[in-house]
């Protein structure tokens, strides 16, 4: 029986660990290592190597898994708050008036690349860039533990609303409407309840794992059938079992196999088109024009009542250019719209917003406080449910992050400080549940920076404040902000490894608590108790 090894390109697994390379080098300096298998991209394209299909289909699995794993988070009536489709439709015609209007003057100077393009071609380049990149945020979103944060919903709520945009887009231009029988999909609404069955039955080993890709790529080859966008099928069944209580395990168990398929899809993105000077001076023509993009973001999600934190934060992470400008290219291209050169402008721009985003993402926070007072002028004195001032009397004990570990906390905690704790979450539904059990809980986002001031005097009674967030970097980022405001109490947290650990205490933290190590030392302490009663 010949080796599966052999349907692989042999040169792939070389691609490969040049992409871990330079993951790995662009770490040292704070960069994410998305930037890392872009530049690696880019540098096997400089030397003359193409992907191949190994590569392109890792590329589409990673991003119809990430696309699923988004509606796993996600429910449909948050994409008809006014901040969500209203920022999202009229940003999306601002900015592509703006685009189509600078390659135009462009074409009117003469410049390469741009000297022959007439107004429609115009408007679709103009169109391509006035979108933002959902692999971008997910993943910015992802790391920082924000994902259900009230800025990381906004964000990918208006994402989802462009991926609806891109999906008219594309039918329109395949010359191509829906199928008739594209009506039946409504039944997948009904029929969500069997696919729960399903789920219940699944464990949690491999099969939970089995299932989710199933879901996913059948999702995408349904819509696919009857001639919509595989990648939006993804995003609706996600959507469908977002309600389900094993939604959240499943999106974890697939974290793993959708983080190195992405590897596919961001070398690929370096691979597309060999870049030249041509290119690249377009590409940075363009990315002179991002920040005004971003502050177009900013404006309007201000003007939709959104505090000046959350309005910053989601704008960053929508301060790029989208993936969707390659999908644009290769239909203009392939309509003969575009010169084939149009690839790498789109490439160079995707890659070069990137790298030019991941640091000013990393230091939003610093930048924020430092041009708060700005900001600050632009919020409306009226805020939203989710960011409304919060009144919540007297406080001893505040615990960030009630998921499990937070809810054990808090009901051993409360036994000994009735009526004096409170718990704080960033999901509207965890929230609402808590709150069903008798539990003092309020909405949240532990590490905005304004959360302090929706709450005026509480840090000044706070004893404690234990942080059970789900993710290192977000537990890091209260400390600090705790640090800043002053904060006199005593400070616990949780880890998974020795590093956050020591990471933590030099921070300050009292206790850092590594659940894994004191899970197994607690058993066995209760183990051996019980051995001595026997």
């Amino acid at each position: 029986m010949e080796s599966i090894l052999l349907a692989i390109d042999p040169r792939d697994p070389l691609w490969i660990a040049i992409a871990f390379a330079c993951g790995y080098l662009v770490t040292l300096i704070g960069l994410p290592p998305l930037v890392g298998f872009l530049i690696a991209g880019f540098l096997l394209n400089f030397a003359g190597a193409e992907s191949g299909v190994f590569l392109n289909v890792t590329a589409d699995l990673g991003v119809t898994l990430l696309l699923f794993t988004i509606g796993l988070k996600l429910n449909f009536r948050s994409l008809a708050l006014p901040q969500i489709w209203g920022v999202a439709t009229i940003h999306m015609s601002l900015v592509t008036l703006m685009m189509t209007a600078a390659v135009l003057l462009l074409a009117g100077f003469g410049l390469p690349l741009v000297s022959n393009i007439d107004s429609r071609t115009a408007l679709i380049i103009g169109f391509a860039l006035s979108f933002s990149s959902t692999v971008f945020a997910v993943k910015s979103l992802d790391q920082t533990g924000a994902l259900t944060s009230c800025y990381g919903n906004t964000a990918i709520g208006v994402l989802i609303m462009q991926d609806i945009a891109a999906v008219a887009f594309l039918a329109a231009t395949a010359g191509k409407l829906p199928s008739f029988w594209a009506l039946g999909l409504l039944a997948l609404i009904p029929l969500r309840h069997l696919i729960y069955r399903v789920l219940e039955r699944t464990g949690h080993g491999e099969l939970l794992v089995l299932f989710g890709i199933v879901v996913a790529l059948g999702g995408a080859d349904l819509f696919e059938l009857v001639n919509l966008k595989g990648d939006l099928g993804a995003l609706i069944l996600g959507m469908l079992l977002a309600g389900h209580p094993k939604a959240s395990e499943l999106a974890k168990a697939l974290l793993s196999f959708k983080e190195l398929f992405l590897v596919g899809f961001f070398l690929s993105v370096g691979m597309t088109a060999p870049p030249g000077w041509n290119e690249l001076l377009i590409a940075l023509i363009f990315i002179a024009i991002l920040p005004i993009k971003t502050a177009l973001y900013f404006g309007l999600f201000a003007a939709f009542k959104l505090r000046a934190s959350t309005s910053w934060r989601s704008s960053l992470t929508l301060a790029n250019y989208s993936e969707f400008g390659l999908i644009v290219g290769t239909v203009a291209v392939a309509s003969g719209w575009l010169p084939k050169d149009w690839m790498a402008v789109f490439a160079i721009l995707l890659s070069l917003s990137f790298i030019g985003a991941s640091p000013i993402v990393a230091n939003g926070e610093r930048l924020y406080n430092k041009w708060r007072p700005r900001f600050k002028r632009m919020e409306r004195k009226t805020r939203l449910p989710a960011e409304e001032d919060l009144d919540i009397g007297k406080v001893d004990v505040l615990i960030f992050g009630m998921g499990r570990v937070g809810s054990a906390v808090y009901d051993s905690v409360v036994k000994d400080h009735p009526g004096l704790v409170l718990g704080v979450e960033g999901d509207t539904q965890k929230v609402g549940h808590h709150q069903q059990l008798g539990r003092n809980v309020a909405r949240g986002d532990a590490t905005n920076p304004d959360f302090w001031i929706r709450a005026p005097g509480l840090v000044e009674q706070l004893q404690w404040v234990i942080l059970t967030l789900p993710n290192h970097s977000a537990n890091l980022a209260v400390v600090e902000r705790l640090r800043e405001i002053g904060f006199k109490g005593h400070i616990a947290s949780t880890s998974k490894f020795p590093e956050e650990q020591a990471e933590l205490e030099k921070l300050g933290v009292e206790f850092a608590f590594n659940i894994y190590a004191e899970a197994g030392k607690g058993f066995a302490d209760d183990l051996r108790q019980r051995f001595d009663l026997a």
